[in-house]
């Protein structure tokens, strides 16, 4: 099982939920919905859409700014950052 831009989170899969986000939150930058120095979603939003807890949201975010792929800004969100995709990422 894939995890693209469309995917819903499959609680019974072996791939942790805030994987399977990191996952389709990837697909939807590579596809252009989130665009290099834009903001994705907020956490509120994602939390709604995905149906997924707020610690579960933060870890995915956290785990796509550990990667590079997001810059987090208090208070104002998290963005892609500029130079994405970085040689070799892809």
């Amino acid at each position: 099982m894939t995890f693209g831009p469309d995917a819903k989170i499959d609680r019974g899969h072996m791939v942790a939920p805030h994987q399977q986000l990191v996952a389709i939150l990837k697909a939807r930058i590579e596809r252009g919905d989130y665009q290099p120095g834009r903001a994705i979603p907020s956490v509120a939003q994602l939390i709604q859409e995905f149906e997924l807890g707020r610690d579960t949201v933060r870890k995915a975010i956290k785990a796509m700014s550990d990667e590079g792929i997001l810059v987090v800004i208090a208070g104002r969100g998290a963005y892609v950052v500029e130079d994405y995709p970085k040689r070799g990422t892809r």
